[in-house]
């Protein structure tokens, strides 16, 4: 015969720990994406690393001949974000749904890589063309691990590479568009967070061009480490509310 519950809101808080333990990381790497196209765009000759919407429209307007734009940095950020997504999508392939050790794995190696960049952009301020188009090969396959990660996480609005899709949804479903229930705190979050990366890493370009990407790659960091503390909290008090019903 079973127990009731101590505390019967117990079987309901791991869900509401999950949620936060995926929404917020998602939002803190939306703000370090923000922070990384800045330094690829202003630092890195006009190319994101990202937001591969911007590549793609660039590397058009580039084969057309306008503006002297650059073909190499797009064409590589494009192939290595390919390839970072393809990779990560096949690590989570065998993994559950919701935060997993695989899904921290992703993110912290997405930490490490553009730490590594920051030690690049480091030796220095001005690299070359072969240094700077590794540091944006990197960066982007770093930008592809991290999107196809968030992929897998499937957090509503929060892709943390573009927000097109969130600002549409955010106005198609407003009051003055569909007038149907939203989650407009998170999608505004999304919005503002991106920009105010991007303003940051304008910002920290002033100081080095590693700057933003040593602050990024703390950040990720950080975003990591607490996503897989609050799911293993999680955990536990899911087992524990098992045990106590048992």
């Amino acid at each position: 015969m079973s127990t009731p519950l101590a505390d019967p809101a117990l079987a309901e808080r791991p869900s509401t720990l999950s949620r936060l333990a995926h929404l917020a990381p998602m939002l803190a790497l939306t703000f370090t994406t923000g922070v990384v196209d800045a330094v690829g765009y202003l630092g890195l000759d006009r190319v994101f690393t990202g937001n591969m919407t911007g590549n793609v429209v660039i590397l058009g307007m580039a084969l057309a001949g306008a503006d002297n734009l650059p073909i190499a940095g797009p064409s590589l950020a494009l192939a290595a974000f390919m390839v970072g997504a393809i990779v990560s999508g096949r690590v989570l392939r065998a993994a559950g749904t919701g935060w997993s050790r695989r899904t921290t794995t992703m993110f912290a190696v997405v930490a490490t890589l553009v730490a590594l960049t920051g030690v690049l952009a480091a030796v220095d301020g001005h690299p070359a063309a072969p240094i700077a188009l590794t540091i944006t090969g990197g960066l982007a396959f770093a930008m592809g691990l991290q999107a196809a990660a968030a992929r897998h996480l499937s957090v509503a609005d929060v892709t943390t590479v573009v927000v097109t899709s969130t600002i549409t949804g955010l106005a198609a479903d407003s009051w003055f568009g569909l007038r149907t229930g939203q989650r407009w705190p998170r999608r505004v979050l999304a919005i503002a967070l991106i920009a105010a990366g991007a303003f940051a890493g304008a910002l920290l370009l002033r100081v080095h061009l590693s700057a933003g990407l040593f602050t990024a790659a703390v950040l990720i960091t950080a975003a990591t480490v607490f996503g897989h503390a609050v799911t293993a909290r999680d955990g536990r008090r899911l087992a524990a509310a098992e045990a106590a019903e048992a």
